[in-house]
């Protein structure tokens, strides 16, 4: 009774904090309008991220792309993707980006959502009878994003109050279609001011020409400009290249375009917008605020290029407001400043510093006898490293070795002081040594690796490297010169570079012995049939070639063809990548399984290829070695079939090879009904010479390893199923093939 109560407890304890945990943790689905990599919703996010980073707020992300596919078909695809993402998630909160994710969310929430409450940010205009439409008016919040039109316009006023025309620039896209009504509000509260030119409709590169010369009383006000008058979407940099050639100023909104060709202005502050939609997804989570609300974001800063500014001559003092700059000139004091400020420390102890100089001349002169024992020393210590080491003055005269250099030389080292590197070399008996030192004394910078004969005959391999050197003492100075033996490091490297080979080899060989077992089954089918047909002409005894001999001939030539096929097919496959290519998986797969078909028909295995819908299959790689690879894989699948069905556990074999898109690569599943791989041995599989197999050798997953994760840059795994053993290969989608 005791121990059933103590296990009453210890249950209840672990719901309690289960319950608790699922209590304290908030997950958050972020649903934003564009892709990853578009600046504003980047911007926004990372604002996000800075108020949530230390919360218990678990966030999830989905890129809707909108800026450069915003068809109804493709929202349809969306949602029936994000429906089958969402299926068996709850979240507590939905946040939208901008005006598309907002919209789709509304269109969409029976579909996607339960009862989740939707916080928007970003868009320009909140509409109630759109919400009433879908019945969310009780669970839509959101932070508006006002631009500061109104005072834009009268800050280019104030700067330029002779201006005559000014070109407002605002893109025909959905976004811009929003800030519409202020732009045309704006306009009408210019009255007749000064002309105003509304664009669009335009290119970029027809405002680039259209604001190349400058005119003085004009000016331009870049709202957005992202999408042309074909639909063509351009990016930040093309952007920015355009604001910054303009030969007109150029007044912004935000601070995308600010030190990066626009003058300035009263510019919203994204990544503020960003904190406070984070502050407000808190409030709302903790019940801090009554919702539902719609709040319009104040987050403004006047902000201006000082170098642009200079450029039109604005006075920014006229605004009588707090402005901040970029590219504003460094004075001379702070540019100086610490050093300045180190004087004005360090000035105390100048005078201090002069005595403590003259007595240590006196101790300089007192330590000479001390140096002298300490070069004995080094001397001692010096001979002792295995290295030769020279010494040669700014003459080059050798002024001191050690011993192994005199080792080295054939001479004692009193005969080396005094004399030149080079000539000493002549005269000495080292003849390979002048030889291998010949290049490296007349250009020691390129040449510094050199080969010689020792005392035993054999080659040593040492690198020769030359320093610099200054003694203050004696004012002397010249250069050390260090032979360093490298002789077993490049002993190892040769071999190890052998063995590598070694095991590449080895390994084409085994799979080679493979495919001519195939090849070899391959062709009994057509010889046979060859032969019947020949035997068939032959006792035909007719020398009238009639419909009857002519469809012989045919199938003749047919089951020649295929064997011409085969052949090529094989001499493909063997032949190395010498460079990597862009090539359909697929394809790979196919002709790889064409080769070991018939293998795979008379062994009684199916071997099912499945291509999830939508799939990227570009990948840029070996193509070779890839099929090298999954050959391998797809052989030992078939050799664990095999052993199952001599225990007649199975009637037919299955290999199933599905290809899908995980993130940005492609994945391939090779899964068979093999029996799988024991726990002792699977984490050892792709070790090199470990086999569980009688005449295996232990190479061919090592290798598969080698290619996918060192040679291509993928990932391979392997992992047991119900019925057998799964290999998962993951490669990287090729960059052109992502972009399109």
């Amino acid at each position: 009774m005791k121990n059933r109560g103590f296990l009453w407890i210890i249950i209840f304890l672990l719901l309690s904090n289960g319950i608790l945990l699922a209590q304290t943790n908030k997950k958050v689905l972020i649903i934003n309008s564009y892709h990853r990599g578009f600046q504003w919703s980047d911007d926004v996010i990372r604002g996000i991220e800075k108020v949530l980073y230390n919360t218990n707020i678990d966030t999830n992300f989905l890129y809707m792309d909108s800026k450069r596919i915003s068809s109804k078909k493709y929202y349809q695809k969306l949602q029936e993707l994000y429906k089958l993402q969402l299926k068996k998630e709850k979240y507590d909160l939905i946040l939208a980006i901008d005006k598309f994710a907002y919209e789709f969310s509304l269109e969409n929430y029976s579909e996607l959502f339960t009862d989740e409450p939707i916080f928007f940010t970003g868009i320009e205009q909140f509409s109630l009878k759109d919400v009433k439409k879908y019945n969310l008016e009780k669970k839509v919040s959101g932070l508006l994003e006002k631009r500061a039109i109104n005072d834009i316009i009268n800050i280019i006023y104030k700067l330029m109050p002779n201006i005559k025309k000014l070109y407002i620039i605002n893109d025909k896209s959905a976004n811009g279609d929003d800030s519409e009504p202020f732009v045309r509000a704006a306009i009408k509260k210019i009255g007749k001011k000064f002309t105003v030119e509304y664009i669009r409709k335009s290119t970029l590169n027809d405002l680039r020409k259209k604001f190349s010369v400058y005119k003085k009383e004009q000016a331009v006000f870049f709202i957005r400009f992202y999408n042309d008058k074909y639909g063509k979407l351009y990016k930040n940099s093309e952007i920015a290249s355009m604001i910054d050639s303009s030969a007109l100023p150029v007044f912004v909104t935000d601070t995308l375009f600010i030190g990066k060709g626009a003058v300035g202005g009263k510019l919203v502050l994204i990544k503020e917008l960003g904190k406070n939609t984070g502050k407000n997804i808190i409030s709302i989570l903790n019940k801090d605020i009554p919702t539902p609300f719609i709040k319009k974001d104040s987050s403004y800063k006047y902000i201006f290029d000082y170098e642009k500014s200079k450029k039109f001559k604005f006075k920014l003092n006229k605004l009588n407001m707090p402005i901040s700059y970029v590219h504003s000139p460094v004075s001379f004091f702070d540019k100086h400043r610490q050093l300045i400020d180190l004087v004005f420390l360090i000035s105390p102890f100048l005078l201090f510093l002069i005595v403590c100089l003259i007595h240590n001349i006196y101790l300089r002169i007192k330590s000479v006898k001390l140096l002298k024992e300490r070069m004995e020393f080094d001397k001692v210590l010096l001979n002792a490293i295995q290295s030769p080491i020279v010494w040669q003055d700014k003459v080059g005269k050798i002024v001191d070795s050690n011993s192994k250099f005199r080792d080295l030389m054939y001479l004692s080292c009193p005969k080396t002081n005094g004399k030149i590197l080079k000539d000493y070399i002549k005269k000495s008996k080292s003849s390979s040594l002048l030889k291998a030192l010949d290049a490296f004394i007349n250009n020691s910078q390129e040449h510094n690796e050199i080969t010689l004969k020792g005392h035993d005959n054999n080659e040593y391999i040492y690198i020769v490297n030359q320093t610099d050197y200054s003694e203050d003492v004696y004012k002397s100075c010249g250069t050390v010169t260090i032979f360093t033996d490298i002789t077993k490091e490049k002993n190892a490297q040769i071999e190890k570079i052998k063995h590598q080979e070694f095991i590449i080899q080895q390994s084409k060989l085994a799979e080679i012995g493979e495919i001519f077992s195939s090849i070899a089954h391959q062709w009994k089918s057509p010889l046979v049939e060859i032969a019947t047909i020949a035997q068939e002409q032959l006792y035909d005894g007719s020398e009238q070639v009639d419909e009857k001999n002519s469809k012989y001939v045919n199938e003749i030539m047919m089951q020649v063809r295929y064997m011409t096929e085969t052949i090529n097919d094989f001499q493909q496959f063997i032949m190395p990548s010498r460079k990597k290519t862009v090539f359909d998986i697929n394809k790979a797969v196919v002709k790889m399984m064409e080769i070991i078909r018939h293998n795979m028909k008379y062994n009684y295995i199916d071997v099912n290829i499945t291509i999830v819908e939508n799939t990227n299959l570009l990948i840029c790689g070996y193509r070779n070695e890839l099929m090298q690879t999954l050959l391998n894989v797809v052989n030992n699948a078939k050799d664990a079939i095999l052993k199952l069905r001599e225990k007649k556990i199975i009637k037919r074999g299955i290999i199933d090879i599905k290809i899908s898109n995980i993130d940005n690569s492609v994945q391939i599943e090779i899964e068979d009904n093999g029996g799988g791989i024991s726990l002792t041995d699977i984490d050892k599989v792709f070790e090199p010479y470990y086999t569980t197999k009688k005449e295996g050798h232990g190479i061919g997953l090592y290798m598969a390893k080698l290619i996918i994760e060192d040679k291509i840059g993928g990932v391979i795994g392997v992992s047991n199923t119900l019925t057998g053993a799964k290999f998962t290969i993951k490669l990287e989608l090729s960059n052109e093939n992502f972009s399109s």
